[in-house]
């Protein structure tokens, strides 16, 4: 049987690989990071504070997000949005994980009793 450790860090692998997909995903519309991390939660997908903002900070670095820091009902906040190039790079991951995952569930289904 698989230690449940063993489990553990294979199972962060696989969300490792998503984190990118996931947040880009879901900033198609302006938000500042404890929305986007509350967005992600609400759908499954929870990341912790130590993995989102540098991530946020290498997209923007990289040239596929826009920010700007917002004055609304309290404290100034940094808003992040898909800029122009972030959009065609979302439309082509996302393109590229349905058909990895479709290739994936050919092959769980061929190796399932």
């Amino acid at each position: 049987m698989v230690d449940s450790d063993v489990f553990s860090k294979l199972e962060l692998e696989l969300r490792r690989g998503v984190v990118v997909l996931a947040t880009l995903s879901q900033l198609r519309t302006p938000r500042y990071g404890y929305a986007l991390r509350q967005a992600l939660a609400v759908k499954g997908m929870a990341i912790e504070e130590g993995t989102l903002y540098p991530l946020l900070r290498r997209l923007e670095t990289q040239g596929v997000l826009t920010s700007e820091w917002k004055i609304e009902d309290g404290p100034p906040r940094r808003y992040y949005s898909l800029n122009a190039d972030g959009k065609k790079l979302l439309k082509r991951l996302a393109e590229c994980w349905q058909g990895m995952n479709e290739t994936m569930e050919q092959l769980l289904k061929e190796d399932s009793p």
